[in-house]
């Protein structure tokens, strides 16, 4: 059996950790090829981040091995969260170590955490059209597709789907 996972929210101990995995993540998925690109140094900033929303990591045997943000309507990092919903961001799992229930203990954390939430009646996310190891994982948590809420990336033609989990 594997270690256990804890989530638990991140400290500034822990910043350095979230931006390797952030970037190791994201470029071993493909799904940027430089990470000097805008986006990927403006996830890396992870005391920028921190400061403007709340970040968990997944830890197993002392060390982090996943983050993921959080936020609600109207918050900085809250992309496509309506009002009565908690949405997250940058669920990510160290490539070393993806397929071992980090990502699964945080989704299904964010899910316990939402229900404990005043007014909050959904979580939603926004994905890439082509990830499909993260649809599996969101589809088997009960998520659904909102095909009408899915948006482009500003200023691209990278089509971001939307799911949501009615709670």
């Amino acid at each position: 059996m594997p270690p256990q996972i804890t989530i638990r929210a991140a400290v500034e101990a822990d910043y350095d950790a979230v931006a390797r995995i952030t970037r190791d993540s994201y470029l071993a998925a493909g799904y940027f090829d430089d990470a000097e690109h805008p986006y990927m140094r403006k996830i890396q900033d992870v005391a920028l981040r921190a400061g403007q929303a709340t970040i968990w990591v997944a830890e197993r045997n002392s060390e982090v091995v996943g983050s993921v943000t959080l936020a609600t309507a109207g918050e900085p990092y809250a992309d496509i969260a309506l009002p009565d919903e908690l949405e997250f961001r940058m669920l990510v799992v160290d490539p070393a170590v993806q397929r071992s229930g980090a990502g699964k203990a945080m989704v299904d954390a964010i899910i316990n955490h939402a229900r404990s939430l005043p007014g909050i009646t959904g979580v939603a996310l926004t994905t890439g059209e082509t990830w499909e190891s993260a649809h599996g994982l969101y589809r088997k948590a009960g998520f659904r597709r909102v095909p009408e809420r899915d948006w482009f990336v500003p200023g691209t033609d990278t089509k971001l789907l939307v799911y949501r989990l009615d709670l």
